[in-house]
């Protein structure tokens, strides 16, 4: 099975590893995928540091869901990760108000989600970091 297929396995490895180092309650729905003690939503997103053809990775968000955030004053919490062995090495957290992004270009990509999705390169999240 390739990388890309196991990327959700990959994801939750690292929303395991997020929860125990934000003291997160993992709380799974549509839009969020955990809550910080006081109970406001998390959404925790992946990233690989850099594809198997040499792209920088990037995290998908969806508008809908970016708005359920943003409406909770929720937080995001980005985490780009390298493979080790059959898990993963989190190479740098970053922990931002859903107010504090990069600014999102939405685009069709998120059909199934019945979405608009928009890329988030892991450099605009990142301090320059070699990996």
């Amino acid at each position: 099975m390739s990388r890309s297929h196991k990327a959700n396995h990959y994801g939750t490895l690292v929303e395991r590893k997020a929860a125990e180092r934000y003291n997160l309650e993992l709380d799974r729905c549509s839009w969020h995928d955990a809550k910080r003690p006081d109970g406001t939503p998390v959404e925790i997103k992946s990233a690989m540091h850099q594809h198997s053809n040499g792209k920088p990775g990037t995290f998908k968000l969806y508008d809908s869901y970016h708005e359920e955030l943003r409406s909770a004053d929720g937080w995001y919490v980005f985490g780009i990760y390298r493979i080790r062995g059959r898990g993963v090495e989190v190479l740098q957290w970053e922990m931002r108000h859903s107010s504090r992004i990069p600014r999102l270009n939405w685009h069709g990509g998120g059909n199934h989600r019945n979405a608009l999705q928009s890329k988030i390169q892991v450099g605009e999240i990142a301090n320059s970091v070699n990996y």
